[in-house]
């Protein structure tokens, strides 16, 4: 197991967990300033340039989904991916360990930690569907502009913009998650577990959709 590629996983997701439910209760203090675009850039950024930062010792996957999808695929092997899965998650747990110590208690308590959740009115089937099509679309992304050999070498830059575009769909529908880690950490720091199998099952089947699809029909062999 290469230990150099598990610490940049964690980093990764450790930084994507931090600034994001930071930027949540950055707007939740400026009154909304923010809103769903900043929401959005703000973990789009994160995803940019970690992605961009990691993905020449790890791939830069940063979500359990993405390694799924990569799996399926054929792109890693299954000691690895569980690797990857425990390194993503630990990350996405010390980050919302140390949101809590530098944000005050009662503005967590207002937004929920930062946990992608479903909007009001929103069905489980509807959050569900949601979850898979915009993970579908990150990891499509992913395959098209990082794994695949013809890819241009600017992948980061594109998967980040992948992730504030779903938000900007997904973000009031079902919180647009796309990656179990980012929901894990802040739901078992005190954003609660409702719905985390929404959170893991969405997510999964995007990928793996994306991963099987662009690995047998569109990438050359």
């Amino acid at each position: 197991m290469n230990i150099k590629a598990l610490i940049a996983e964690f980093i990764g997701t450790f930084a994507l967990v931090f600034i994001g439910v930071g930027a949540i209760a950055a707007d939740h203090v400026t009154g909304g300033h923010s809103g769903l675009a900043g929401i959005a850039l703000a973990h789009g950024l994160t995803i940019a340039v970690m992605v961009s930062a990691t993905g020449a010792i790890s791939g830069g996957h940063l979500n359990p989904a993405v390694t799924f999808g990569a799996l399926l695929g054929r792109k890693i092997d299954f000691t690895n991916a569980i690797g990857y899965v425990l390194a993503q998650c630990a990350g996405a747990i010390a980050a919302a360990v140390m949101v809590q110590m530098a944000v005050p208690a009662e503005t967590l308590n207002a937004i929920g930690m930062g946990t992608p959740a479903l909007g009001a009115g929103i069905s489980l089937t509807q959050g569900l569907i949601t979850e898979i099509v915009l993970t579908f679309f990150l990891a499509f992304v992913v395959y098209g502009t990082a794994i695949d050999k013809r890819a241009p070498k600017i992948g980061g830059l594109f998967i980040g913009l992948t992730v504030a575009l779903d938000i900007l769909m997904g973000g009031p529908i079902s919180g647009a998650a796309m990656n179990p880690a980012r929901h894990l950490g802040p739901a078992l720091l005190g954003g609660g577990l409702e719905n985390i199998g929404l959170y893991w099952v969405g997510p999964l089947v995007g990928a793996g959709l994306a991963g099987l699809l662009y690995s047998n029909l569109l990438e050359e062999k």
